[in-house]
């Protein structure tokens, strides 16, 4: 075992969770140690990520400045979920599908920047209900969403229980989508 090093368990997995725009502009950034100690380093590091990463095609595990991040995209949102260089990458890649699915559940049929800006307070309640300080909480969207009290976008509530925003925000969201047909 001369210059073989034996990892020892650590429940601190998650180096960073990022959301990216399609301009590689930061929507949500987390880190989780000192790894990248400012601001100027992480916004460097998502600047290297984001260029490695939209020109690659299918792969979604890359090897960046000494992490192993696995990535998600559609067309205008950039998910990302980073570990140390040992990390198992199947326990990235389900906090990655976690974090695309409850961010999935809120959006609805409305999956773009403009529509998760809107809803940033319940992106920020899934990443904190997902990961702790680096430490994987939860890995099933549907509780994650349960946590963090964030509604299908699908369901309806009955009339009478509704407020006037949500009765206006529910027209205006019929509207639209008659519209789009």
């Amino acid at each position: 075992m001369d210059g073989d090093q034996i990892l020892e368990p650590n429940l601190y997995t998650i180096k960073a969770l990022l959301i990216l725009d399609s301009d590689g502009e930061r929507l949500i950034a987390k880190y989780f140690d000192d790894t990248f100690g400012s601001v100027k380093e992480q916004k460097s590091f998502e600047r290297n990520l984001f260029a490695k990463t939209t020109k690659a095609s299918g792969g979604e595990i890359i090897l960046i400045d000494g992490l192993t991040c696995v990535y998600r995209s559609n067309v205008e949102l950039f998910f990302y979920v980073a570990g140390s260089s040992q990390e198992n990458e199947i326990i990235l890649t389900q906090v990655l599908n976690c974090l695309y699915e409850s961010v999935q559940t809120f959006l609805g049929k409305a999956f773009e920047k403009r529509n998760f800006l809107d809803n940033l307070d319940s992106a920020f309640l899934v990443v904190d209900e997902i990961v702790d300080g680096g430490v994987i909480c939860e890995l099933d969207s549907d509780v994650v969403t349960q946590r963090a009290s964030i509604r299908h976008s699908d369901e309806q509530i009955p009339l009478g229980e509704q407020t006037v925003a949500q009765v206006l925000q529910s027209a205006k969201e019929q509207l639209k989508w008659s519209l789009l047909k």
